[in-house]
């Protein structure tokens, strides 16, 4: 279906308004709907002043939401909205959302969680790597598992 710019903004509206967009889900949604190049950008302008489309509020909203329900590490946050184009400044504001205590106490907990005991390099190697997928730090994992070989996973 086709919109008019009229429409499309007040379609965007309440896209924008049920949670938090990037500039680049709005661009998604207007290319679905055929509105391009000039009128597209008026559109996305008119959702930035009227305050329905925010990067800075989108990137606290995401970093806050990734961690504190899905668990992840900051490099996982920051490259989810990499892909979503969100400018570098805005990551860093929005990474200030996860305060650096709850950080490491969740971390441990995994790390606890994964390992549960196991004295086994083969089990904390892959704790490690679950963990790294997950998205964070290395030299953080490691300093909550003891016992492995860090020179191993830093060549």
């Amino acid at each position: 279906m086709i919109y008019t710019v009229t429409e499309a903004i007040s379609k965007l509206k309440k896209y924008c308004a049920y949670q938090e967009r990037s500039q680049f889900e709005v661009k998604q949604k207007l290319r679905q709907h055929s509105i391009l190049g000039d009128e597209a950008n008026f559109v996305i302008s008119e959702l930035i002043s009227e305050n329905f489309l925010n990067e800075e509020r989108y990137a606290r909203a995401y970093a806050r939401g990734k961690f504190n329900i899905k668990r992840w590490g900051k490099k996982k946050i920051v490259s989810g909205l990499r892909q979503k184009g969100v400018s570098e400044t805005c990551i860093r504001m929005g990474l200030t959302e996860i305060p650096e205590s709850k950080y490491q106490a969740v971390l441990q907990a995994e790390v606890e969680k994964l390992i549960d005991g196991s004295e086994s390099a083969i089990e904390k190697q892959k704790a490690l790597r679950k963990l790294m997928a997950k998205g964070f730090e290395t030299p953080l994992i490691l300093r909550y598992i003891k016992g492995i070989d860090a020179d191993y996973f830093c060549k």
